[in-house]
């Protein structure tokens, strides 16, 4: 398998560069040269690691089979995954099911990949012979920041270095990266939104004198963020999973369509569920759910994506985006590989903040993507009403996907999965007044009081998180990512 760019503008590459590039230098973003066909014996595969070895065996085909088998055995297995099957699925009455991803060790659906990359990353450097010191760099609007620190913590060769808003995460999430360990870690607060943080990376991406000065230290830069096709692909698995799942456990027919639900900001976790589709899975929609940050949505429905609009800061935070990196994979998927035709779009987008596609591109993807969005009041209510209803208790991000799917599926309709992200312990303030009315300001005492109502112990991601020393401090001005990424690429040289 070779990859191409989506803006045609950049050789054939293995996996393996794709992986270590992270990104197209000249823009752009890699995707697989074709979509391999899912064979069918995958749905029978008897584990989360079977599935995954003929998915991505697909995808990955300069990995020797050994080599590839040792990635995921590395990364999928129970000291990483406090669940027999990587990820469960859990009957939410109505032919609705949760799909839960966040079993791993931040509690985000992140992990699945980000426990995943590094291994991939490694073996990547290995086959290409590349001597470099790889330095990962990561946007994140909450999630991707942790996992990927906790999946390229102490790796030899990669060093990591994350941004995030100010202000723009949880208390919990920012805990979470600013504690972090790790000799090669080091994380800033950007003054901005995620928006801001994305846009510098992709810059200091395509920054040639940056490059070339790091050239000089021997360090080449690399991204975790789902931009990185070594990022996305794994997130392929776990839908073909649940399906595998469901028909397994004869909530359906192997051939039943499904339709999946997914919360979406960056557009990566439903495309991956958009890739899965592709390859033959039987799914008749895709419901792409946003909270108040609802460009997408708007996208949808009228063809344009316009960026002009009000930012809101959200109980559900990693969905507070407007720029949504990965529509780019998706429009030139859907717009039949036509670099020329997507291009104008993006460069409109980067010059005016808008664009809008043509109406035949518009109707393929009317054909297959129903669009919805929950504001905060109707997030708080359907985290009550899920509870009240079946006594689970779900995380904000989950709450958007579980009210959208209630508003866009048909009563009729084929089983539906819902992607939930994120272990509610993530974000118990607002889970915790949603279910019972009443305010808890603490955040350590509404995961208390959250892990009572539930009556299990907290996701072991929050657990101890207050005593845990600050490692990480200051925030920057968007101006100053570049010269900290400099300085951090510094010291990593001087360490040797």
């Amino acid at each position: 398998m070779r990859y191409i760019g989506t803006h045609a503008n950049h050789p054939f590459a293995s996996a393996s560069e794709a992986v270590l590039l992270g990104m197209v230098p000249r823009g752009g973003l890699f995707v697989p040269e074709f979509i391999p066909r899912l064979e069918a014996d995958t749905l029978t595969a008897p584990d989360y690691l079977e599935t995954a070895r003929r998915i991505m065996a697909a995808y990955f085909t300069d990995f020797e089979p050994p080599v590839l088998d040792g990635c995921l055995r590395r990364a999928y297995n129970p000291d990483n995954f406090h669940t027999p099957d990587v990820v469960a699925l859990r009957p939410l009455g109505r032919r609705r099911f949760l799909l839960e991803l966040f079993h791993g060790p931040t509690a985000a659906f992140k992990d699945v990949a980000l426990q995943l990359m590094p291994h991939l990353t490694s073996t990547a450097k290995s086959l290409t012979g590349d001597q470099t010191h790889t330095l990962i760099l990561v946007a994140t609007s909450g999630d991707t920041g942790k996992a990927a620190l906790e999946g390229y913590k102490n790796a030899d060769g990669i060093s990591i270095v994350v941004f995030y808003p100010d202000g723009g995460v949880s208390e919990v999430q920012r805990l979470q990266m600013v504690t972090t360990d790790g000799r090669n870690t080091r994380v800033f607060a950007v003054r901005g939104n995620f928006d801001d943080c994305q846009t510098g990376v992709k810059a200091l991406f395509l920054d040639a004198n940056l490059r070339d000065y790091l050239a000089g230290l021997n360090i080449k830069l690399s991204t975790g963020n789902s931009i990185n096709w070594g990022r996305l692909a794994p997130q392929i698995v776990y839908y073909v999973r649940a399906y595998a799942l469901l028909a397994a456990g004869g909530e359906i027919k192997t051939g039943d369509e499904v339709d999946i639900c997914v919360p979406t900001g960056n557009f990566g976790n439903i495309l991956a569920a958009w890739y899965a589709r592709a390859m033959g899975l039987p799914v008749r929609k895709l419901f792409c759910a946003s909270n108040k940050n609802n460009i997408l949505t708007d996208f949808f429905q009228t063809g344009v994506y316009d960026t002009h609009r009000e930012f809101f800061r959200t109980s559900s935070p990693s969905m507070d985006i407007l720029i949504s990196s990965n529509l780019e994979r998706f429009l030139f998927e859907i717009a039949g590989r036509d670099a020329e035709k997507i291009k104008p779009w993006f460069l409109d987008r980067f010059r005016t903040g808008r664009f809008e596609i043509d109406a035949e591109t518009k109707k393929k993807i009317d054909a297959f993507v129903v669009s919805g969005w929950a504001d905060e009041p109707r997030v708080f209510a359907e985290i009550k009403t899920v509870h009240e209803e079946t006594g689970i208790i779900i995380d904000t991000h989950t709450a958007v996907a579980s009210a959208v799917s209630r508003d866009v599926g048909p009563a009729d309709g084929p089983a539906t999965i819902i992607a939930s992200t994120a272990s509610p312990f993530k974000f118990a303030r607002d889970v915790l007044g949603a279910v019972t009315g009443q305010a808890e300001p603490d955040e350590f005492r509404a995961i208390d009081r959250l892990s009572e109502l539930a009556g299990r112990p907290a996701h072991r991601a929050v657990r101890g998180l207050r005593e845990r020393p600050v490692l990480h401090e200051g925030v920057l001005p968007i101006s100053q990512m570049r010269e900290a990424v400099i300085g951090f690429a510094e010291r990593v040289r001087n360490r040797g």
